[in-house]
């Protein structure tokens, strides 16, 4: 078969990351309350002396963030992505992010945020979806909306590309002539295809006639008619002189054209300025206003075998530039065959997108660009495991047309009328519910403020808590959010929710007191959020990951001179209990004698040894314990005494 043979096929089938970060919202008021001072000179003192953890690091920067300072909290969160990799979680990769674009490193940004979308599972290459998606159950969801009707005007040869034309409906079909290759799966001889026109309120055949003005002795197919009814777009094979035109490959290429209504006749036909001798330009379809054309094309700038463009119609009639709907739509396939409802419902078919098998029919609400909505498969039965493609439909009743190469059919290709039943829901709306508690106390917060935030650092939506300390709240969750749980005495709280399947989820907020009032016999770690200093068996040396901790109490120490607090020290039960009691002394009295070697008065210092007298579990004598929970037991802990 020769190249220009093939190419006349072509018109029966589809064509083979913000500027400037707005910063933390300064018109909030209830941040600009918020001082983590006390929490932030302490983790900061013992930065400056050189003891560094991914816990250190995350919590101070978060207190620079909260706090506006971004220039401070993208040094502590670069230095914990660079020193601390595998600890760093998602969310402080968006913070950095977000930092580095309110001091204009948008390079930086950007790198950060590829970071942040691959732990994240977020897919930026536009070739697959954002986030894991049980495809078929979103079709199977999708599906039972239709109630299909027959075509009358439907014949052993090939139907397809419907179009509205006021009343009347035009297709495309190859019932008069003889020999048209036809593109699927394999190359069948068939005839040109004419434009029909079809009275769609009668079964007559008769009432069927070919669209005088328009037809040619090549292919015209998918039309597309303006809301004045005026001027017709329909595709066409490139010819010149009357005579097929090729491109340097010797490739027959698509063109869109242009008829104007004169005295009830079609005239003045004209192809766009869009056209080229080098690529495709097919399939038009209009807005509902017609200022915008819709077509199929593989020219330059196109990510798969064809994707769908846009194009402005000016008043004067000339179109403006291109412009590519983008991977939310296009993918390295084929997307093809577009139409716009009144509703501003982009129909279109693919084989690029997830579907029951060959070409689906899809859809998705039109937005500014860069396009980011929700793109469905409208399920079955439109769609089968076989090529449905051409569809079209009146958006106020709801009815329309499509056309299939399904089993069953009279032709090839035929179309289907049909009935939408139920309206596709493009909205994916999850329920976030949960309960904000003081983490020290475990005691409900009513009056707490959760907010959503997008992904451009911008609230969507807020909520209070009740007299429970319960909030409810619905987001997008086609989108990434982080839910921000804050209240005035507290540092903020927030959790990153990536894209989802709109599933409810609970999500409850322990929010840490910014100041807490220590008295006499208070835990030090209540103050600090210090950890547990923990010993190696049979040891009391301090342990690295001990020095850490250790320096924060000194910090508090050297912070409030009057602050003076005891070292209770412990042991495992494994050991006998006189010896126990000896160790957990000398772990005592080392963890003073460190803190005494940093600077720390020894009178603002006790310390006792418990021995296994206080278990923080099971694993008395006798008990069967792993290692890990033997090493909960050997441990010191800080109580003010003064």
């Amino acid at each position: 078969m020769n190249k220009i043979t093939i190419l006349l096929l072509l018109l029966m089938t589809p064509f083979l990351s913000v500027g400037q970060e707005r910063l933390v919202d300064q018109g909030n008021r209830e941040y600009e309350n918020y001082s983590f001072s006390t929490a932030q000179d302490i983790y900061q003192h013992v930065l400056d002396k050189g003891y560094v953890s991914a816990d250190l690091l995350q919590k101070l920067g978060d207190t620079y963030y909260f706090n506006a300072d971004y220039a401070k909290s993208a040094e502590l969160y670069g230095r914990l992505i660079s020193e601390f990799p595998e600890e760093a979680d998602p969310g402080h990769y968006f913070r950095y992010a977000q930092a580095l674009k309110s001091i204009e490193d948008y390079r930086g940004a950007e790198a950060a945020m590829e970071q942040f979308y691959a732990l994240t599972g977020r897919d930026t290459s536009g070739t697959s979806p954002e986030a894991p998606r049980d495809y078929m159950e979103e079709i199977r969801a999708n599906s039972g909306r239709y109630e299909l009707e027959t075509f009358e005007h439907n014949t052993e040869h090939l139907e397809f590309a419907p179009s509205f034309y006021g009343d009347d409906l035009l297709f495309s079909s190859d019932k008069d002539t003889g020999n048209l290759a036809r593109y699927r799966h394999t190359w069948n001889a068939r005839d040109f295809m004419d434009l029909y026109r079809v009275q769609t309120d009668s079964n007559s055949l008769e009432t069927v006639s070919k669209l005088e003005g328009i037809n040619s002795r090549w292919h015209e197919s998918t039309s597309a008619l303006s809301p004045d009814g005026g001027t017709l777009y329909f595709t066409r094979n490139n010819y010149k002189n009357g005579k097929i035109a090729t491109d340097p490959d010797g490739y027959v290429r698509l063109k869109i054209y242009r008829a104007h209504l004169k005295d009830s006749l079609w005239t003045d036909i004209e192809e766009l300025s869009i056209n080229s001798d080098s690529y495709s330009v097919a399939h038009p379809a209009l807005s509902a206003d017609g200022k915008t054309l819709y077509f199929a094309s593989d020219m330059p700038g196109t990510s798969g075998l064809s994707d769908i463009f846009k194009v402005s119609i000016k008043e004067d009639g000339s179109l403006g530039t291109p412009e590519n709907l983008g991977p939310k739509v296009n993918t390295p396939s084929r997307e093809t065959f577009p139409f716009v409802s009144s509703d501003s419902i982009l129909y279109f078919a693919s084989d690029g997108l997830p579907g029951l098998g060959g070409l689906d029919i899809f859809a998705t609400k039109l937005a500014q660009l860069p396009f980011k909505g929700r793109v469905l498969n409208v399920g079955s039965p439109v769609n089968t495991p076989m090529d449905d493609f051409t569809y079209i439909m009146d958006g106020a009743s709801r009815k329309g047309y499509f056309a299939s190469n399904r089993e069953g059919g009279q032709g090839g290709d035929d179309i289907y009328g049909f009935t939408e039943l139920e309206p596709l829901v493009f909205e994916c709306v999850q329920e976030i519910t949960g309960t904000v508690r003081d983490k020290i106390t475990n005691e409900v917060l009513p009056g707490a403020t959760v907010r959503v935030i997008d992904e451009d650092n911008q609230e969507v939506t807020s909520t209070i808590t009740d007299a429970e300390g319960n909030y409810q709240l619905s987001l997008d969750c086609d989108q990434g959010n982080f839910v921000r749980a804050s209240r005035q005495g507290y540092i903020p709280s927030e959790e990153f929710l990536p894209p989802s399947d709109g599933k409810p989820q609970i999500i409850d907020f322990y929010l840490e007191p910014e100041t807490i009032s220590a008295g006499f016999g208070d835990d030090l770690a209540k103050l600090l959020q210090v950890s547990t200093i923990y010993f190696d068996f049979d040891k009391y040396d301090i342990r690295p990951d001990a020095e850490v901790q250790l320096q924060k109490v000194i910090a508090a120490l050297e912070k409030y001179p009057s602050l003076k607090i005891k070292a209770n020290s412990h042991t495992d039960s494994r050991g006998p209990d006189a010896y126990n009691l000896w160790l957990s002394q000398k772990r005592a009295e080392s963890t003073v004698n460190y803190m005494i070697s940093k600077g720390i008065a020894p009178e603002r210092l006790r310390y006792e040894g418990y021995g296994e007298t206080q278990l923080v579990n099971e694993c008395d004598d006798g008990v069967r314990c792993s290692a890990a929970d033997h090493e909960l037991n050997r441990r010191s802990e800080f109580i003010i005494f003064e």
